[in-house]
């Protein structure tokens, strides 16, 4: 088998930079997708560099964009970096109540969040389907399985994410291809930016295993999703959330 090349949308921080981080450790050729935040991919990338990553390719994309995202499989394909593991964590989050919300709010979240997860995909997985070899691991959410309250939309979309992986799954077992999602419960990321100290303690006091759950462990199962020994393992939903929901 060639060399594994992995991309990782949304890589530049957070959950995404840590997975990026865990397959560069592996010694894989890492791709890391960003839309604004050139300077922390580009840090990002010289981490995975520092780590015994192969090649790195930083490459900027608007996921709502079929055209942006042509050029950047254009861009990956020239470097001889298309994915053998497609990891579709980018995604943006919305709080809010549902009668607050606009039309553009819904289209732009949903823009990001699913069809982005789409067009990723549908632009990726026919090499995959060649090579009769492929994993495709899409970020999810503890909210797309069980809902929250102010997050209709987001957890309507990462409902359709869940749903999306179990369908397509069906699809591609055939082809050698597995398709899950890892829906995360409360991280350790700037997505909690927006909880207080007292908020966060409540929040640590909710979960069973009694803390929030950090990047990296997010990483360690999206990794072990990859690796050809899990080949049997697909169109599942896989949720480390600390017990919080089960």
């Amino acid at each position: 088998m060639h060399e594994m090349n992995v991309l990782v949308t949304g890589g530049s921080r957070g959950i995404g930079a840590a997975i990026a981080r865990r397959f560069a450790r592996e010694g894989m050729n890492v791709a890391l997708h960003y839309l604004h935040s050139h300077e922390q991919a580009n840090e990002t990338a010289r981490e995975c560099l520092a780590l015994g990553s192969g090649r790195v390719m930083t490459a900027s994309a608007d996921l709502r964009s079929r055209e942006s995202l042509e050029r950047m499989r254009e861009k990956l394909a020239g470097a001889d970096l298309l994915p053998d593991i497609l990891v579709n964590n980018a995604g943006i989050s919305h709080y809010g109540l549902l009668s607050d919300l606009t039309d553009a709010e819904w289209d732009d979240v949903t823009a990001v969040n699913l069809r982005g997860v789409f067009l990723c995909t549908q632009l990726f997985m026919p090499e995959m389907i060649r090579a009769r070899w492929g994993r495709i691991i899409n970020i999810s959410s503890v909210w797309g399985v069980a809902g929250a309250s102010c997050e209709v939309l987001y957890s309507a979309t990462k409902g359709g994410v869940n749903a999306f992986t179990k369908a397509l799954a069906k699809e591609l077992a055939p082809s050698g291809v597995t398709v899950n999602a890892v829906a995360p419960g409360a991280i350790d990321t700037e997505m909690l930016g927006g909880f207080d100290s007292q908020e966060l303690k409540q929040l640590e006091q909710d979960i069973p295993a009694g803390r929030l759950g950090q990047p990296d462990e997010i990483a360690s199962l999206v990794y072990f999703l990859s690796l050809p020994e899990s080949s049997y393992i697909t169109g599942q939903v896989i949720s480390p959330n600390g017990g919080w929901i089960t």
